[in-house]
């Protein structure tokens, strides 16, 4: 009996227990993020008339308090990121983010159900609209805050919490995995913003925006109940420290060492890296930021098994030279900026939409907030047909693999967003005075015998421009910098359209401003055919040819590219000084020998 008592002991403890994460928890993670984008993108498109009909506000204040709502949610996510790393944990961030979108759209929701939320109906008699109250206000702009906290905590995490899930190093197979997971999620996610300026565009227009906003608040609910309804499934991580705290303890660390002299190039010992790296010491450019790494006392400095006693009292080489690719970077991204203010405009395309025919048959018309899902769609087909057809039969001709270098694609991207906002300037100016020589000018209403469709090219040109520089320099960002900084990586677009958002902001009041002095009609006017929208987008041309020679500028001063990603390791990669140095050298001796040894890159 006692034998077989301790046989069953056995085998109950030989019985494996269930490893956490897999592909089980996919359709969870990406149902999240597919449901939240679906919700939160959906609002964005018609928000300019909620605003402009039920709150009566003007064109220009309507729109600037949407680019700083855009501006939030895209600002937010890099807080995100730096929470989930340092403090909280993707899983827990993503919670949180989930209930606050939730909350948000709730409150969105209230607005359109509770009348006394928002301003009366306008008197039809005396045509006098009562402005909101600050109450009223208050609740407003508490649901776009809760939008966008929630987005900062769901769109930074997921993509990463999916691959924590899936990231097995000792699978033979990983990297099929992880690339099979990256194309359901982007696919889900492309799908997930059509629908959302489709379908729930289309709810809005037609059944009104009780319906149109209690939608987008059953999709946040379902996106919170299925990412919880598997939380004993998932692999949790635990948070460590982020790269934004290294960032940080360089720079201070400099400050606090800015009395001491750098040690001469060929001294040893004087820089503190870390174990089997093949940095020793930091490079010559931005020398200021080498203080930051060297020794001042082995004893005091270094703890006994060889990290810094006070991180931020010193750092490591690795710390110096990633915030240096970083900076370096910066350059190039910044020339990113204006395109993304081109690509921010939304609430003007859709007010030209309004004004014009959009019936496609006698009985269906396009919502005036769905175009912009022409942008997206031109985008889509021209990756496919990029990478599906022109460079596979480039290569077919030339006999070798051709690819187009990534800054020349940026550049190309960066020249038909200026084309974009031409032709954007020439059809309003055609609308505009269509609407006055048809009686319309005191009208902005009515809606004028002139296709919609003339809006589409600007908004294919845009995605053509979004696919060649957002997709670039994206590319360029995790190629350039080191593979420790992918999450900083992927961040640096997102920050690129916060960063917009306010400069379009800026934008619009500085041309409100000016051009309504002496009683004039401003550019941005409520009413469309009295303002000069095509004027302002003329403006916005202007300003991306200039930023057209400016890129040009930073594309020379960085150099080839790839320099800086060959400079700077993955810290603690185990590889040994002597092998590193090596296959450098073999591989230069190669490229010398061969040309372009893959290819050819243009």
């Amino acid at each position: 009996m006692e034998d077989t008592s301790d046989q069953r002991e056995m085998s109950h403890q030989e019985i494996p227990r269930r490893q956490k994460g897999g592909l089980i928890t996919m359709p969870f993670i990406i149902a999240n993020e597919s449901f939240e984008k679906m919700a939160s993108y959906g609002l964005v498109p018609n928000m300019i008339l909620y605003l402009i009909k039920d709150y009566h506000m003007g064109v220009a204040k309507g729109t600037n308090i949407l680019f700083f709502w855009q501006a939030a949610t895209n600002f937010t996510p890099i807080l995100g990121a730096f929470v989930a790393d340092s403090y909280l944990g993707r899983f827990l961030t993503i919670g949180l983010g989930s209930i606050c979108s939730l909350m948000g759209m709730i409150l969105l929701w209230l607005t359109a159900m509770i009348p006394q939320s928002k301003p009366p109906p306008c008197d039809l008699l005396t045509q006098g609209c009562r402005s909101p109250t600050a109450a009223q206000m208050a609740l407003l702009i508490s649901s776009f805050v809760l939008i966008s906290t929630g987005a900062g905590g769901v769109r930074p995490c997921s993509l990463a919490f999916g691959a924590d899930q899936l990231d097995r190093r000792d699978n033979p197979k990983n990297d099929r995995v992880l690339e099979s997971f990256f194309g359901w999620y982007y696919a889900s996610a492309a799908i997930s913003v059509l629908i959302a300026l489709t379908g729930i565009v289309y709810i809005q227009d037609h059944l009104g925006w009780r319906v149109g906003f209690g939608i987008p608040a059953i999709l946040m609910l379902l996106s919170a109940l299925v990412f919880f309804l598997a939380s004993p499934l998932y692999l949790k991580q635990k948070a460590s420290e982020s790269l934004l705290t290294g960032f940080v303890q360089v720079i201070i660390v400099a400050y606090k060492n800015r009395n001491l002299t750098i040690p001469l190039p060929n001294s040893s010992g004087s820089y503190h890296h870390k174990r089997d790296s093949m940095i020793v010491a930091p490079t010559d450019k931005l020398r200021f930021l080498n203080k930051a790494c060297i020794i001042k006392n082995p004893e005091q400095d270094i703890a006994s098994d060889g990290s810094a006693s006070n991180p931020w009292s010193l750092c490591t080489v690795e710390q110096v030279e990633e915030l240096k690719a970083l900076i370096k970077v910066l350059p190039l991204w910044s020339t990113g900026i204006i395109m993304s203010i081109n690509l921010s405009q939304n609430s003007f395309p859709v007010l030209q939409a309004s004004s014009m025919d959009r019936y496609l048959t006698k009985r269906f018309q396009i919502p005036a907030g769905s175009y912009g899902m022409f942008n997206i769609v031109s985008l889509a087909l021209w990756v496919i047909l990029y990478d599906r057809a022109i460079l596979p039969m480039a290569s077919k001709i030339r006999g070798k693999p051709v690819r187009i270098g990534v800054k020349l694609r940026m550049g190309i991207g960066l020249f038909l967003t200026c084309m974009a906002m031409v032709v954007s300037a020439i059809v309003e100016y055609a609308r505009r005075r269509k609407a006055i020589r048809d009686g319309f000018l005191n009208n902005p209403r009515a809606v004028l015998d002139m296709s919609a469709m003339w809006l589409v090219p600007q908004f294919c040109l845009n995605g053509l421009a979004e696919a060649f520089t957002a997709i670039g320099q994206t590319e360029f960002f995790y190629s350039e910098l080191p593979k420790s900084m992918s999450s900083i990586a992927a961040a640096l677009f997102g920050l690129g359209l916060a960063v917009a958002n306010l400069l379009a902001s800026v934008v619009v009041s500085i041309i409100d401003s000016i051009t309504s002095r002496g009683g004039k009609e401003s550019w941005v006017s409520s009413n469309i055919n009295k303002g000069r929208i095509d004027n302002y987008y003329w403006v916005l041309a202007i300003l991306s040819f200039i930023n057209l020679l400016y890129y040009f500028l930073c594309a020379w001063a960085y150099g080839p590219c790839g320099e800086q990603a060959k400079k700077v390791s993955d810290a603690g990669n185990g590889l040994k000084k002597e092998e590193e140095l090596s296959n450098i050298g073999t591989n230069v001796r190669e490229d010398k020998g061969n040309g372009l040894k893959d290819g050819d890159e243009y």
